[in-house]
């Protein structure tokens, strides 16, 4: 079986999902170049719960969790199927991961995966952030996933490592704000040279945070891909693009 390299996608607006962009065509090419997964388990910016949970559903529901987006956006139909076989595996292991059997997949898995299997042939989990666990626990937490990738798990962490909606602009041509480029080429810069404490201690580490990671949810999956590095393994940037202007695309693979 296919031993699979974690990754870190950047998956920014809903819109990306039905969009024909230079971000879209890099997941389509991006799957061809990789082992087909026997699953993808994604850990989602958009399911933060107490206590860590895993998708275990054989036929979970796509989750449309956006509102005021066009038409065509809610039309999408991507609903894979689950692998229950994957959920007992990880939830078996000790790790303090349960079963959640009824809860779907939301857009931070769909609006990726349908650009990369179209086919929906490839099953789908997904996993929560624990909002009682600390940066530390939540890499840690990685740590300890990163043996399941030995059996064919695709672990695909989804966010955006700078996301600030409240700063954000809905013109499609909007250049980078330039503090969104400055704080993106120090985690690039952070990344690559394995700085993980900066990453993990990123309020006392990172320059004027509170402008680029303004609320935890979308970096946290960062840490978990960052904590399935091996000793020797490198981390680095297979996509990096800002849309609108705020919101970093960069995309981190571990290998």
């Amino acid at each position: 079986m296919a031993v699979l390299n974690p990754v870190f996608i950047g998956h920014g607006s809903p819109e990306n999902a039905i969009a024909d962009n230079r971000y879209s065509r890099f997941l389509s090419g991006y799957a061809k170049e990789i082992p087909r997964p026997a699953s993808i388990v994604v850990i989602s910016a958009h399911w933060q719960t107490r206590g860590t949970f895993i998708t275990s559903g054989r036929n979970p529901q796509q989750i449309y969790d956006f509102w005021g987006f066009p038409d065509e956006l809610y039309r999408v139909e991507y609903a894979p199927d689950g692998l229950p076989e994957t959920a007992a595996l990880i939830t078996d292991a000790g790790l303090g991961v349960s079963e959640d059997p009824d809860r779907g997949i939301d857009h931070a898995a769909w609006a990726v995966i349908r650009h990369m299997y179209p086919a929906k042939d490839v099953p789908v989990l997904e996993m929560s952030l624990d909002i009682n666990k600390t940066e530390e626990e939540h890499f840690e937490m990685g740590k300890r996933l990163a043996k399941f990738g030995q059996n064919g798990i695709l672990f695909m962490g989804s966010g955006n490592m700078v996301h600030n909606l409240r700063n954000i602009s809905f013109d499609e041509n909007q250049k980078p704000f330039p503090w969104a480029v400055k704080a993106d080429l120090w985690l690039k810069e952070v990344i690559e040279n394995h700085e993980v404490e900066k990453l993990i201690y990123y309020r006392e580490k990172m320059p004027e945070y509170r402008m680029s990671i303004p609320t935890d949810e979308h970096f946290l999956p960062l840490l978990y891909i960052m904590g399935m590095r091996a000793e020797g393994q490198k981390a680095g940037t297979i996509y990096e693009e800002i849309q609108n202007g705020s919101i970093s695309m960069r995309c981190i693979e571990i290998g």
